[in-house]
């Protein structure tokens, strides 16, 4: 009995000795506003990866990649789905549109994309919502898009205070999440006659809150019915599937963060923001991804700054400047088409974004948009009514009133998409990134000069 006792001491002392993880997460996540370029880096750090994660938002994201110049559009899906030998994984902090995952799904496998249900996983916690996205998601309904739009035309009514929203239902399905009475995959997959009552009580809820809200609740509940058999195989305990695959055996575990840090529904230019935490403490919560396994940290900024929709935008250049990088740029929504707003590159707002997330490097993308302007410039400090500010304001009224204070560079005035190494680039453009790194005191790690994987310049 007591070598029995002696070795329970011995047990219980060796839990007490500090132990690093097995696994950790590497996590790219957006620093701006969103359409940085996050999807070609998750593209690049998913071909050697075991398993691609979605955290959180919906198909309001957009990704683009670009793979031996066939370009795809992902709005659920992980970007690492194009790896054939990697698991994708869609976390209960993401909304899923059913219609819409299967309809990405077959417009990337028109171009290519193959065996995608063989290697997807999608947790049972996630929600329901207007749009399937793949992770731990809220699942959107259609009810969800109507009344999201119905939503913002009576915004627009109150003074014009319409958000831009996307219009995809991501902030009703959210709302239905936070009121505790939204559906989940897991309810889809079960006994359909309760999921059945529980979305007509849904449905109800909508239908008195706004009267003009057309819905043929039975021709959706067919439509669910359906999608619940194709769905079965891909739901999986997400919380379960996570603890394995951190805990297990060695696996590299990408995390594919959606928007971005200014679009945080905490963090970010409130009200103008979605209805997710787009910031690395989304992917705890959205994933099941205890802290201590959350490993590195990318934060992908734009060589410039660019916004879709309404709200400050302090650098922006309503000018032939922001024409150019518009045009230059294609700077279109990928999810909405929406022209986007273009500015300089403001380094007030990538700082607070790095102490929000404390990235371990940046990747900077679309530095070549800037190849054909004699002088660029860079936003470094804010004051409002001549007094500096010290920090990002968050008042909304505040950020619409700062003058920004920026450090002019010359530019380079030369092509750089055919650039593959740091030391080929013109010296002006390595003093702009070498700015970058002095200022936010985080290293650029890659440099992007033009829409492939081949563009993307490792530095270290």
């Amino acid at each position: 009995v007591s070598g029995n006792r002696a070795r329970s001491r011995d047990s219980v002392d060796s839990l007490r000795i500090p132990r690093e993880p097995q696994n950790k997460a590497t996590v790219v996540l957006g620093a701006q506003w969103g359409d940085e370029g996050k999807g070609k880096v998750v593209d690049l750090l998913a071909m050697d990866a075991d398993i691609v994660c979605r955290c959180q938002g919906g198909n309001n994201a957009g990704h683009t990649v670009v793979v031996d110049s066939v370009e795809y559009d992902f709005h659920l899906l992980p970007s690492g789905v194009l790896n054939k030998k990697a698991t994708s994984f869609i976390g209960n902090g993401v909304v899923i549109h059913l219609p819409g995952l299967f309809e990405e799904a077959e417009k990337n496998s028109q171009k290519g994309l193959q065996g995608w249900e063989e290697r997807l996983k999608i947790s049972d916690r996630a929600h329901i919502g207007t749009v399937l996205a793949l992770l731990f998601f809220c699942v959107v309904f259609n009810f969800h898009q109507a009344v999201d739009g119905i939503q913002e035309q009576l915004r627009q009514q109150q003074a014009g205070k319409n958000l831009g929203t996307t219009k995809k239902g991501i902030g009703p399905a959210y709302s239905s999440k936070a009121a505790r009475n939204g559906l989940r995959v897991c309810d889809l997959v079960s006994d359909f006659s309760v999921f059945e009552e529980k979305f007509r009580v849904l449905a109800g809820h909508f239908q008195t809150t706004y009267p003009n809200l057309n819905i043929d609740i039975d021709a959706e509940l067919e439509q669910l019915k359906g999608y619940a058999e194709r769905l079965r195989p891909l739901v999986t305990d997400g919380v379960y599937f996570m603890h394995k695959a951190l805990n297990g055996p060695s696996k590299k575990i990408l995390v594919e963060g959606a928007n971005a840090a200014l679009l945080d529904i905490d963090f970010g230019t409130y009200p103008f923001v979605t209805s997710s935490n787009c910031t690395v403490g989304g992917v705890c919560t959205g994933l099941g991804v205890p802290p201590s396994h959350v490993g590195r940290v990318y934060g992908v900024v734009k060589a410039y700054t660019t916004r879709v929709g309404v709200g400050a935008f302090p650098t922006e250049q309503d000018n032939d400047t922001g024409d150019l990088l518009q045009s230059r740029g294609r700077e279109f929504g990928v999810t909405t088409g929406r022209r986007r707003r273009c500015g300089w590159l403001d380094l007030v707002l990538v700082r607070y974004a790095h102490m929000v997330n404390g990235f371990s490097a940046i990747a900077l993308t679309k530095l070549d948009i800037l190849d054909t302007l004699p002088e660029i410039k860079i936003g470094i400090a804010y004051t409002v009514d001549g007094k500096p500010l010290p920090s990002f304001p968050a008042n909304m009224d505040v950020l619409t009133k700062v003058q920004v204070t920026y450090e002019t560079f010359p530019g380079w005035c030369c092509s750089t998409e055919g650039v593959r190494s740091f030391d080929e680039l013109p010296s002006q453009a390595q003093a702009y990134i070498r700015f970058i790194e002095n200022f936010l005191q985080v290293p650029v790690k890659w440099v992007g000069v033009g829409k492939s994987r081949e563009s993307m310049i490792k530095l270290f």
